[in-house]
């Protein structure tokens, strides 16, 4: 398994702007598909967002769509989201997850790591 370590958190007002990091530990990081999902009280992990080992290859849950991107760095083991035009129901604790498979995920189920998650409050 690979460690995680999010940043990036923090409170912002709508419509803003936040991007997220994810670090991975080893040296096959580039091998992990990654995701970002996310947590609200009382509610189920979401799916975020997800990229494959190349970074060519990137998915997206329909809240989201056209407002976030997905992106990494296997050079630097990081995998990033960027989060624009924010609204309050964004508000969560995101999770930035690995896969040790090549491709996509979009299931929490489909992820062997996960991160201790970084919170993201947007003000109305």
């Amino acid at each position: 398994q690979v460690q995680l370590v999010e940043s990036g958190g923090g409170l912002v007002q709508a419509g803003g702007s936040l991007r997220l990091s994810c670090v991975g530990s080893g040296r096959t990081f580039s091998r992990y598909g990654m995701g970002w999902f996310r947590q609200a009280p009382g509610k189920e992990r979401e799916f975020v967002a997800s990229i494959n080992w190349t970074g060519m290859r990137t998915y997206y849950g329909d809240s989201v769509k056209d407002r976030f991107t997905i992106s990494r760095d296997n050079a630097k083991n990081t995998v990033y989201l960027q989060m624009n035009s924010l609204k309050p129901e964004d508000t969560a604790v995101y999770y930035c997850a690995a896969r040790a498979n090549y491709g996509l995920g979009v299931l929490p189920a489909d992820f062997d790591s996960w991160g201790q998650g970084t919170q993201v409050t947007v003000s109305s």
